[in-house]
């Protein structure tokens, strides 16, 4: 056999071993170095980011584990997930939790069914621990995110539809809130929270996300977490896919689409507005509460928003002590319409040219989705 065929056989080999462990045993390649992680991850047909799964969604699951009046907050990433499962808490508490009893950490008040915990889990495999895990203190997990004083539950998503089964026959009564935020102001939020992540989730996750400082840029002008959200790129579905996927659904009844510059500028409105949605009276001194628990500055004070991985059970992961994010990374500015300050003239305007491209076709979409404000009824 000649050297060449020699060689062809041996990549042939190598590939078809890849192709069978990101079959089999995905999980494997999270234990390679950056980004090589990543790049068998993509080639063998897995999604990005890698500890998101949509198992707990589908139409023959969800009804599993839901129950009637249970409240899915299904932000866009970076566009004030923290802050809305922080806010709904305070709502359907009445501002009453003042010690945060029942709010020990974002992940366990407020559970993300969307993230695998364990390298190598899934949705299956640690659906029951939602139940059964006991936190440090003594309680079960369950005796929080399910505490039987609330009138809701509270879940995260990142998803839109088709993932989140908003139209689904029968089955549960479920709410969804769902919110978008100006897509520069995204990729000037995700230039930071690359580098938020602590290095026991990276080490978790195959590097991912790259430890890269927001004011890292490459020779055109960009930051790898706004290069990796563009059309084409591996995170593109977090900011375009979202925006379209809840389009269609504004004018649904267990539907509430907010935009985060509006929220940011009239907190105590749509406070009320969330509220009403969920079926909750706020008295005026009580919605005065909520509305100050909702600030950034009494969510600073806080700081319970590490997001800990309770039901991890990989040996490398101590769950009392490591968690996804650095303390006081998840609460930032939340600034609006600045996102832009953070690029060159040339990157903000081939962000633009990206909008029109993805978004442009509804020139209605396009403002919404760049400024917020009011938005025409779906067409029948």
């Amino acid at each position: 056999m000649s050297l060449i065929k020699q060689i062809g056989s041996v990549v042939v080999g190598i590939a078809l071993f890849i192709g069978a462990v990101g079959k089999f045993v995905p999980h494997w390649l999270m234990s390679l170095p950056f980004p090589l992680s990543v790049i068998l991850w993509v080639w063998t047909g897995h999604e990005m980011p890698p500890w998101t799964t949509k198992d707990a969604w589908k139409e023959d699951e969800i009804d599993t584990w839901t129950r009637d009046g249970d409240l899915v907050v299904a932000t866009g990433a970076k566009s004030g997930t923290t802050f809305m499962l922080y806010c709904t808490h305070q709502i359907r508490t009445k501002g009453k939790d003042t010690d945060d009893e029942l709010f020990p950490d974002v992940s366990i008040a407020t559970p993300w069914p969307d993230l695998i915990q364990s390298r190598g889990g899934s949705w299956a495999e640690q659906k029951e621990r939602y139940n059964t895990t006991i936190l440090p203190d003594g309680r079960t997990m369950k005796e929080v995110w399910d505490h039987p004083s609330y009138p809701f539950r509270i879940f995260k998503s990142h998803f839109g539809p088709p993932e989140l089964p908003v139209r689904k026959k029968g089955g549960k009564n479920i709410k969804y809130m769902a919110m978008v935020r100006n897509g520069l102001d995204v990729a000037a939020s995700m230039t930071d929270f690359y580098s938020a992540h602590t290095d026991e989730f990276r080490h978790l996750w195959g590097g991912f996300p790259p430890d890269v400082p927001p004011d890292v840029r490459d020779a055109d002008g960009f930051h790898p977490a706004m290069k990796d959200m563009l059309p084409g790129n591996p995170l593109e579905g977090i900011y375009w896919g979202y925006v379209k996927s809840w389009w269609p659904y504004r004018d649904d009844q267990n539907v509430l689409l907010l935009h985060y510059s509006d929220v940011r500028m009239d907190l105590k409105g749509n406070v009320a507005k969330i509220a009403n949605f969920l079926e909750v009276y706020l008295s005026p001194s009580e919605l005065d509460v909520v509305v100050d628990r909702c600030s950034m500055d009494h969510m600073r004070k806080v700081n319970k928003f590490h997001y800990f991985l309770p039901l991890n059970i990989n040996a490398i992961w101590k769950n009392d002590i490591h968690h996804l994010v650095k303390s006081g990374k998840m609460v930032n500015k939340g600034h609006v319409g600045n996102g832009k300050d953070n690029f060159s003239p040339k990157v903000v305007a081939k962000f633009r040219e990206a909008e029109e491209k993805m978004l442009g076709h509804d020139p209605a979409l396009l403002k919404w989705a760049r400024e917020g404000g009011g938005f025409p009824p779906v067409e029948s």
